[in-house]
C-alpha cells in the first residue's frame, strides 16, 4: 500500500459495573486483528490498540486518533464492546467505568465518533463495529426493549462528509439482545457471542475474502465475506453496511490470486515458427518451448508457459497435444502431500518434516500458505520443511495450500499433542540421572539455499465461536517454544551395578515420523534406462565381432576364386550368431528405454528432478547408439541374403 494507513483498535471485556459484567462479551481478538493489519503483507496499517480504558481515554485515543491528517490516509476503526441505546434513542459504546444509567457522563457517544469522522482530514475512514447492543432506560420504561432492530447506522447517516471525503461504517449486528431497568439486568436478555471479529481476521489472514481473487481486499469484498461467514455461524446475528465513499476501497493485499512472474518474450525466430503453415516446423517450435520451459530462469520459463498455452488452445490437435504434455510437466507436485506427525508431546520442540517440489524450477515457484497457526512452513533447497508447534494439546488438523502460476495444490498435516512427560518423582540418591547420560533427540533435516517458493506465516488465531477449538496464541507465531522434553530419571535400585537398571516408570510419548509414502516405492524408470544403455552397448560388441567374423570370411572367399561359397565361409567363421544377437539386443534396447520414458512421464510425482534428468540421459544415449547399431546390422543380413545366392 502507498498510501499512508492508521488503525485504532478499542476492545473493552471487563467493566466495573454488575451488570454488564453479567454479560458475555464480544469475542475479544484485538490481538489477532491488529496483528492481521499490521503485517506489511496483508493491510500494512500502523495499529494502535487500546484495551479496557475508561470513557475519558476512550474519548482522547479516538479524537487524537482523527486529528492532524492528510488527504491520501486511510483510517480504520474498530469496536470490539458493548453498546447501550439510550432511552431517548442515542447509541453509546461502553468503557470499563460505564455505568448504564450515566450513559453522557460514563460511556463514548457514537455522535462523538460521528462528529471526530466527519472533521478528519483523511480521504478515507472505515468504522468496524463489533458490538452487542443493549438498551438502558429507567424502571418501568417502555420506550426501549430488549427486542428489534437498534438501527446503529442512522448513527452515521445523519452527517455526510466532508465533500471530496468518504466513510464506510459495517456493524456486526443491528438486533438489541438484551436491557437494562434501572441498575438491573432485564429478564430475558441473552446476548451472543459475536463471530464478526473473527471472521474479519479469517478473511484477511488466508485471503478468502478476497472473492475475485484479484489479490487485492476490497471493503465491499470484506462485507460480503464476513456476512456469509456470520450468517452461516449464528443466523441470528446480520452484520450491515452503509457506505459513503467515492470509488473502491482496497483494505488488504491478498495471496489468493495465483504469484505472476514477468515473461520474457518468445523470441522472434521462435515466433515465427509458430506461426509457420508446415505442421513439422510448429511441432518442432512446441519442442523448443519445451526445453524453454525447463529453464533455470523463471522469466524465459514464464514466457515458454504462456507460449504453450496460447498453442494449446488454438492449434491443431496433434501440435495441441505437444503443448498440454510440456504443460503437465510444470504441474505442482508435492511429494508426499500427506503428512502425519503422529504423536508427539506438548511443549516439545517443533517437529518437522520435508516435503520435496517435484518438477523444473517454474514448477517449485509458488507460494505456501498453511490455514491454522499451529504449522510453520520454510523453503528449502528443493521443496519445503513442515513443522509443527506443539503448544496447544489436542488433535491438529490442517493444509498448507499451494499456489503457483498454473495450479494449486494441497498438503495436509495431521498431529496429535499429548501431555508433556513428567520425570519419576526423586527417592533418594540413587534416582539421579547418571553424569554423561542426555537423552536422544532427532537430528533436524538438514537445508541448504532457499528455493524460489514465497512463505505466508499463518495467520493470528482469533477466539473461535462456540463449540469450535481454539487455536495457540497469535502471539507465539514467530516464536519456537522455549521448553523441550528433560530425559527421564531413572528409578532408584538396590541391586548391584552389574544389573540392568530398571526402566523408567512412564516412558515418555512416542513421536512418530511418517515417511513419505513415495520413499520405498522402486524407481523403475532410471533401472530400465541403466538396462537400455547396457543392451545398446551389447549390441556394439556383438556386431563388431560379427562383422570381424564377416570380413574373414570375405577374405577366405577371394582367396578360393570361382569354387568357393561364402556362405560356407560365413558360418566358418561363426559370424551370423553375433549379428542376430546384435539385431536383437538393439531392438530390446529401443523397447526398455521407451518403457522408462513411458513410466517417467506417467509417474513423475515419484522422480526427484536429478532422477528424472538421467532417466532422459540415459534412454537418449542408449537410443542414439542402439539405432546405428540396429540398421547396420540390418543391412549386413540383407547383404549376407543377396550374396549367399551369387557368390
Amino acid at each position: 500500500m502507498t498510501d499512508s494507513r492508521h488503525a485504532l483498535i478499542i476492545a473493552n471485556d471487563r467493566y466495573a459495573d454488575q451488570g454488564l459484567r453479567k454479560l458475555k462479551a464480544p469475542a475479544q481478538d484485538a490481538t489477532a486483528l491488529a496483528g492481521v493489519l499490521h503485517d506489511a503483507q496483508i493491510g500494512d496499517f500502523e495499529v494502535e490498540v487500546v484495551s479496557n480504558a475508561s470513557a475519558d481515554t476512550m474519548r482522547r485515543h479516538i479524537q487524537r486518533f482523527f486529528n492532524d491528517r492528510r488527504r491520501d490516509d486511510t483510517l480504520l476503526l474498530h469496536f470490539s464492546c458493548h453498546g447501550l441505546k439510550s432511552e431517548s434513542g442515542e447509541l453509546y459504546f461502553a468503557a470499563s467505568d460505564t455505568e448504564p444509567r450515566l450513559l453522557d457522563a460514563t460511556a463514548v457517544p457514537a455522535q462523538f465518533v460521528r462528529g471526530c469522522m466527519s472533521r478528519t482530514k483523511a480521504g478515507r475512514t472505515v468504522l468496524f463495529l463489533d458490538c452487542c447492543y443493549g438498551g438502558a432506560f429507567s424502571r418501568g420504561s417502555t420506550s426501549v426493549r430488549a427486542a428489534g432492530d437498534v438501527n446503529v447506522l442512522e448513527s452515521f447517516t445523519t452527517e455526510r462528509p466532508v465533500s471530496g471525503r468518504g466513510w464506510a461504517v459495517i456493524t456486526a449486528s443491528d438486533s438489541m439482545e438484551y436491557a437494562f431497568e434501572g441498575e438491573e439486568l432485564a429478564g430475558n436478555s441473552a446476548p451472543r457471542p459475536s463471530v464478526f471479529t473473527h471472521a474479519v481476521v479469517r478473511g484477511l489472514s488466508t485471503g478468502e475474502a478476497d472473492l475475485d481473487a484479484d489479490g487485492e481486499v476490497s471493503f465491499d469484498d470484506l462485507y460480503e465475506y464476513v456476512y456469509e461467514q456470520v450468517r452461516e455461524q449464528n443466523p441470528n446475528q446480520t452484520p450491515k453496511k452503509t457506505v459513503e465513499m467515492r470509488g473502491d476501497l482496497r483494505l488488504a493485499h491478498s495471496r489468493r490470486g495465483r504469484i505472476k512472474i514477468a515473461a520474457v518474450p518468445t523470441p522472434a525466430s521462435l515466433r515465427a515458427a509458430l506461426d509457420s503453415d508446415n505442421v513439422l516446423t510448429r511441432q518442432g517450435a512446441v519442442l523448443e518451448l519445451e526445453n524453454r520451459l525447463r529453464d533455470e530462469s523463471l522469466p524465459v520459463a514464464e514466457g515458454a508457459r504462456q507460449a504453450l498455452v496460447e498453442v494449446a488452445g488454438n492449434d491443431i490437435r496433434q501440435i495441441a497435444a505437444l503443448a498440454h504434455r510440456a504443460l503437465r510437466e510444470i504441474r505442482l507436485a508435492p511429494s508426499p502431500d500427506r503428512l502425519d506427525f503422529g504423536l508427539v508431546p506438548k511443549g516439545s520442540p517443533c517437529q518437522e518434516q520435508t516435503v520435496t517440489m517435484n518438477g523444473p524450477p517454474l514448477a517449485g515457484h509458488c507460494v505456501a500458505q498453511p490455514t491454522e497457526p499451529w504449522l510453520r512452513v520454510d523453503p528449502t533447497a528443493d521443496g519445503l520443511k513442515v513443522r509443527v508447534d506443539t503448544a496447544a494439546e489436542g488433535h491438529l488438523s490442517g493444509d498448507i495450500a499451494l499456489k503457483g502460476v498454473a495450479d494449486e495444490a494441497v498438503i495436509h498435516v495431521e498431529a496429535v499433542v499429548g501431555p508433556a512427560h513428567e520425570p519419576a518423582p526423586p527417592t533418594g540418591p540413587a534416582s539421579e540421572t547418571p553424569p554423561g547420560t542426555t537423552p536422544r533427540q532427532r537430528e533436524p533435516g538438514q537445508g541448504v539455499h532457499d528455493r524460489e517458493t514465497a512463505i505466508i506465516e499463518s495467520p493470528p488465531s482469533p477466539p473461535s465461536p462456540p463449540h469450535s477449538h481454539k487455536p495457540p496464541p497469535a502471539r507465539h507465531l514467530a516464536h519456537e517454544p522455549p521448553s523441550s522434553p528433560s530425559p527421564a530419571r531413572k528409578p532408584p535400585t538396590a541391586a548391584p551395578p552389574s544389573r540392568e537398571p530398571e526402566p523408567p516408570a512412564s516412558p515418555p510419548p512416542r513421536t512418530s515420523t511418517a515417511p513419505p509414502r513415495d520413499a520405498n516405492r522402486p524407481r523403475l524408470a532410471p533401472a530400465l534406462a541403466g538396462a537400455a544403455l547396457a543392451l545398446a552397448v551389447g549390441a556394439v560388441v556383438t556386431l563388431v565381432m560379427a562383422v570381424r567374423a564377416a570380413a574373414v570370411a570375405i577374405a577366405e572367399r577371394s582367396d578360393q576364386g570361382v569354387g568357393g561359397s561364402i556362405e560356407d565361409k560365413i558360418r566358418e567363421q561363426g559370424a551370423l550368431a553375433p549379428l542376430t544377437v546384435s539385431l536383437i539386443t538393439a531392438a530390446l534396447a529401443l523397447v526398455v528405454g521407451a518403457f522408462a520414458r513411458h513410466d517417467l512421464g506417467r509417474r513423475r510425482e515419484r522422480y526427484s528432478p536429478r532422477a528424472a534428468s538421467g532417466t532422459r540421459t540415459l534412454t537418449s544415449v542408449a537410443k542414439g547408439v542402439a539405432i546405428p547399431v540396429l540398421v547396420l546390422a540390418v543391412l549386413m543380413g540383407i547383404a549376407y541374403l543377396v550374396g549367399s545366392a551369387h557368390w
